[in-house]
């Protein structure tokens, strides 16, 4: 038995493979189809060709669909695992043990690609505020070959690299810059939704065509769910027709796994419930009396929503409601005869009954039933019963009112045209639901963290357990331009560094102190764990032909100096697809930090000197622990290469951890 070395390129140190993913699929479903090639693993094209039919298999450039210049690059910068990882970030988080929130900062391509063994078919529902490509928002070129490289370069982390620029429309490629940042980054979403999730995407006029086409393509045009128009307020400055809109996309990963129904609750109910509440506790069963006093209460509503609700005037026991002709043009035409005295009840031409005879008589004795005459009915619409509608595709919100929200929250103007929490809070009501304790909203362009306050406010609002993970670029905020030099200023006066992150945590913080206040007694998580993107823990083996014996030297250690045990443990857990929030305890074995990630899934010792006389002592005490732990599953335990003496004490090692029942055991 040996201990497994993790190098830089093993699959173990690097996100999902996505191609080899596919390509292990199509062989266990077709294994004619693959064969080998120039540069080895490939499809036989004469085959699938065979296996659809030669009729509906093309490879001819006249076909239906979205087509631009760097295409296929776009699409093959989704299926280029990363080699990167997410570094913690304790002292910038709030409430670091207990959430179970994500506020990640990063090139969001990157970092969707880390979240793929994590997160693969676990986020409830995603909503998007991408660049709307107005020749202002930036579209920063991917880079190929190292992306996290190229990230810290981008956002002044290290020396050198292009810098963030804005896509104008006098670039030849304004279009296909778009719409190749957009792709990649909708394909591994697509990849994170549940079968029964769905993705909301922002977007206005310039770029909708292209984007409905893009996501016809990733999601499937069978599963667009709509095509929503919010309406805000008038442009004034505009000379033909003044814009006052912009589009929400709606799309699920699985339309037929999707809830059939979604549902808002109408607004101003809640003050009727409250008000009828309380005149029941002063009107006891007099319920004609309790009607009364209701009916006046809407009188003086008029000026608030819940006027909109007033012909729910009458009280019963069972609660508010009013009364409904039940019959409508095209229902059931039958007699309906009264169970009780056999008399029979009327029904007016042209008309139907909503009900037959067995529920009509359920219904009488539910009390939903109230005789006008003895031959004449009304049935009883309870507000409790019919407070949530369908939600419209066209709705009005506008656009200032966020920002002034914001603006007061911050205390200053920070950020231009947020998007509105209280809207957002609709989509995740209508999306998601408060019994679902596994629920992830995700949001990779996260912004000012409207997303994540939105699932605050809802969790609030309904005691749900939905969680957060945001995604944004560190974009550094140059005071000399104008659109960014309230937001530098705004870093400055709090000694913070001038970033977009640094205001988005600000908001969170701020946004969670006040759902707090304004929700007394609610014990909705409002903290959320920082991570950071960058390279990988592992290093790299580039060696410098000029100096062979100081290249061997440097890799003595095969972990990156400076690195903190907590760096590594994070990768290790995320490259293993472990939940970031995941449980992890730590213990002292022979004097030596074990840490235990998971329950127990994942073991990691990374001490610095292991001597052949510890080996036996520190394994018999991680076995100990282990069986303590009783994890369900398989466990990995992982050690620092360098750490061990020699080969035999790692050999020894791996012999005793596999006696106690831990067959998987690896090195760094």
């Amino acid at each position: 038995m040996t201990i497994q070395k993790i190098e830089a390129h093993s699959p173990e140190a690097q996100s999902a493979d996505l191609m080899a993913n596919t390509i292990a699929k199509l062989k266990t479903l077709f294994p004619e189809l693959i064969t080998e090639g120039p540069s080895g693993v490939a499809v036989n094209v004469d085959v699938l060709k065979t296996l659809v039919g030669d009729q509906t298999a093309t490879d001819a450039e006249e076909k239906y669909g979205l087509n631009w210049h760097g295409k296929r690059r776009a699409r093959q910068l989704a299926l280029t695992p990363s080699t990167g990882t997410l570094r913690p970030c304790p002292d910038e988080s709030v409430d670091w043990d207990a959430t179970k929130n994500l506020m990640i900062e990063g090139d969001n391509l990157e970092v969707l690609k880390l979240l793929q063994k994590s997160y693969a078919s676990k986020v409830k529902m995603i909503y998007i505020d991408p660049p709307y490509n107005t020749g202002k928002d930036f579209v920063y070129p991917d880079n190929f070959q190292d992306n996290v490289k190229h990230y810290l370069e981008l956002t002044g982390q290290v020396e050198g690299g292009t810098k963030i620029s804005s896509n104008t429309e006098a670039n030849g490629r304004f279009h296909t810059d778009w719409l190749s940042m957009m792709l990649p980054r909708l394909r591994l979403a697509r990849n994170l939704l549940r079968n029964d999730g769905a993705i909301f995407v922002s977007i206005d006029d310039k770029e909708v065509a292209n984007l409905r086409a893009l996501c016809d393509e990733v999601f499937g045009g069978e599963n667009l769910i709509a095509q929503m128009v919010w309406e805000g307020a008038n442009k004034n400055d505009a000379k033909q027709i003044g814009v006052c809109h912009e589009y929400v996309l709606v799309y699920a990963r699985n339309r037929d796994a999707v809830p059939r129904e979604w549902g808002l609750k109408k607004e101003g109910v809640e003050p009727v419930l409250k008000e009828a509440k309380r005149l029941r506790e002063v009107h006891g069963n007099d319920f004609e009396a309790a009607s009364d006093d209701l009916a006046g209460w809407f009188r003086a509503m008029k000026a608030s929503e819940s006027f909109a609700h007033r012909r729910y005037r009458f009280i019963d026991a069972r609660g508010v409601y009013k009364e409904e002709n039940p019959t409508a043009p095209g229902g059931r035409k039958f007699q309906l005869v009264d169970p009780r005295n056999g008399n029979k009840i009327r029904l007016r031409d042209n008309r139907g009954w909503a009900f037959d005879q067995d529920q009509f008589n359920k219904l009488i004795d539910e009390g939903r039933i109230t005789f006008v005459t003895e031959s004449s009915i009304m049935l009883r619409l309870y507000l409790h019963e019919t407070d949530s509608m369908t939600p419209p595709s066209v709705f009005y919100q506008p656009a200032r009112s966020a920002s002034e929200r914001l603006t007061k929250l911050m205390g200053q103007e920070v950020f231009d045209f947020p998007k509105d929490e209280l809207v957002l809070q609709k989509f995740i009501e209508m999306a998601t639901s408060p019994s679902d304790e596994s629920c992830i909203v995700l949001d990779f362009f996260a912004g000012s963290g409207t997303t994540a306050h939105a699932v605050l406010l809802q969790n609030s609002a309904d005691g749900g357990a939905r969680r957060f993970v945001l995604v944004q670029l560190p974009e550094p905020l140059n005071p000399d331009a104008t659109e960014q030099k309230a937001a530098a200023n705004y870093c400055d006066s709090l000694s913070l560094p001038r970033r977009i992150t640094e205001l988005t945590k600000r908001r969170l913080r701020l946004a969670g102190e006040k759902v707090r206040q304004d929700f007394l007694g609610n014990q909705c998580d409002i903290g959320f764990r920082v991570f950071g993107l960058d390279t990988s823990n592992i290093r790299e083996w580039n060696p410098n032909p000029s100096n062979l014996d100081q290249t061997l030297f440097q890799h003595q250690d095969h972990l990156i100096e400076g690195r903190a045990e907590a760096d590594v443990l994070y990768e290790l857990l995320l490259k293993r697809g472990l939940d970031l929030c995941v449980p992890m305890s730590s213990r002292s074995v022979s004097g030596m930090a074990v840490h235990a990630v998971g329950g127990g899934v994942l073991l990691a010792c990374l001490a610095t000197s292991i001597s052949a006389n510890e080996v036996e002592a520190l394994a018999q005490g991680i076995a100990a622990w282990h069986k303590e732990l009783a994890p369900a599953g398989d466990s990995t335990c992982v050690f620092r290469d360098s750490a061990f003496a020699d080969d035999v004490a790692k050999t020894n090692m791996a012999a005793i951890l596999e006696q106690n029942g831990i067959q998987n055991v690896r090195s760094l």
